[in-house]
């Protein structure tokens, strides 16, 4: 839930923040001299002028606004210091480039010490702020008064106490077939029936209400929005649609029709080209780096059991379009065909597979030649997991949305348990993946999965 924060405290947190930023900057210079680390150097040497202070200034601000630092509340500070760091570190990089191409006598352990002191000031005035807010909750808290206790009034009330606690207050619900002061959740009671929305809404101090009523009471609420038009509180709606959560959704206008536009992929425009690039680029270096390695695989494999080094298994993609995935043979070929059409239940013990195989897919080395089904655009670095097209005919309709991306390599569940986990999470993380997509989401994944890779933990 979006939670609106007065300007001038936004204000004030953005001038407090460039302030310690350029804080950062004179301490860095100051430490420079008192630290006996690196060449001696004089006051001269590192002190700064104005226009890195200006450019500091410029930098910090458009980066720390892009991160939603002051547009957003986060319900954890860990959150909120991890989108801060984050932050300051591509400030960091953008500084550092500008630096180069201009004031290349900066210091770089002073730059080092700039960047480790921004980082803990601007951590310990979030940290302070924080927690002056959650002291302040109970007096401050933005009051939401939910028309519609059952299905999609109860999920939405849940949401908001569980993800903004203490800033968001449900202070109840309006609802018709539940008596009045009846507890719902979390000590929100119902404070009366729909009609008394306009009355109850004043009295209780409401700071937003929600309309979230069921199918069959939809034809009231233009009767509420217009009874509710003439009070100074936020009105808004939801419907209950709450089935639609699964999928990637998009508000569009068409000509003053909104839309809401279902199975919206989130790698649409110039994700989907950034993704691509980095798709081609990383492939492309792998396989320049790991040819040698992939030879010595497949004359292994030819070497331990008979059969080809690399076999190709049809697997489901974007869409649900099917494609040929690589990948170097770990089973007696005998039972490689079976293999593709039983029940997908891995064990540590399989006898099918051969010494070798046990040990390329220990470290997931079986699935080295996937990157020229990535460089071809079958596949993602990152994404699903590819799944067979046999198993797919056995889904659910919620788990075919995780079609809505290039199938990976690697992936959300890869690295939160790979074959440990059962079978019917995959999906999950899945489509935990697609809803929540960045760029930033892709390299995590691609950097934890080396050290799940290396460890062979639920890899059999």
């Amino acid at each position: 839930m979006s939670i609106p924060i007065k300007t001038n405290r936004v204000l004030i947190a953005i001038g407090l923040d460039l302030a310690l930023t350029l804080m950062s900057l004179w301490l860095s210079a100051q430490i420079r001299l008192w630290l006996p680390f690196g060449q001696d150097l004089n006051a001269p040497n590192v002190a700064l002028g104005w226009p890195v202070y200006a450019l500091a200034v410029l930098i910090w601000g458009i980066v720390l606004a892009q991160f939603n630092l002051y547009s957003r509340r986060r319900a954890r500070f860990r959150e909120e210091s991890r989108a801060l760091t984050l932050a300051v570190l591509t400030a960091l990089l953008i500084l550092a480039g500008a630096l180069y191409l201009s004031f290349r006598q900066v210091s770089r352990l002073q730059f080092i010490y700039f960047g480790v002191i921004n980082i803990a000031l601007l951590n310990a005035a979030h940290g302070i702020r924080f927690l002056r807010r959650r002291s302040g909750a109970a007096r401050d808290a933005w009051r939401v008064l939910i028309v519609g206790a059952t299905g999609i009034g109860r999920e939405l009330a849940e949401r908001i106490m569980a993800g903004a606690p203490g800033e968001a207050l449900v202070i109840g619900f309006l609802d018709d077939h539940l008596p009045k002061h009846t507890q719902v959740c979390a000590g929100a009671p119902v404070l009366g029936r729909i009609d008394d929305a306009p009355r109850v809404a004043v009295e209780a101090g409401a700071s937003e209400v929600i309309l979230a009523l069921p199918r069959d009471a939809q034809a009231r609420l233009l009767t509420l929005i217009a009874q509710m038009e003439a009070l100074p509180i936020q009105v808004s709606l939801t419907p209950d649609v709450l089935d639609l959560a699964w999928f990637m959704t998009r508000v569009e206008d068409l000509n003053g029709i909104p839309l809401l536009r279902l199975r919206e992929s989130p790698l649409d425009g110039p994700a989907r080209a950034v993704k691509r690039v980095m798709d081609i680029a990383l492939s492309a270096l792998g396989l320049a780096l790991a040819g040698p390695l992939m030879a010595l695989i497949a004359l292994l494999i030819k070497l331990d059991s008979p059969g080809p080094a690399l076999i190709r298994q049809q697997r489901v993609g974007e869409n649900g379009r099917l494609f040929e995935m690589l990948k170097f043979r770990t089973m007696r070929a005998d039972a490689q065909h079976n293999a593709e059409h039983s029940l997908p239940h891995k064990r540590r013990d399989d006898p099918r597979v051969t010494r070798l195989g046990r040990f390329l897919r220990r470290y997931s080395l079986d699935e080295l030649p996937q990157l020229i089904n990535v460089l071809k655009g079958e596949m993602s670095l990152v994404g699903p997991r590819p799944e067979l097209p046999w198993l797919v005919d056995r889904y659910e309709s919620w788990q075919r949305r995780r079609f809505a991306v290039p199938p990976g390599m690697t992936g959300w569940w890869q690295i939160n348990g790979r074959s440990d986990r059962p079978m019917h999470l995959h999906v999950e993380d899945d489509l935990y993946y697609i809803r929540h997509y960045s760029l930033w989401l892709d390299v995590l994944i691609l950097l934890k999965t080396v050290p799940a890779v290396l460890s062979g933990r639920g890899a059999f």
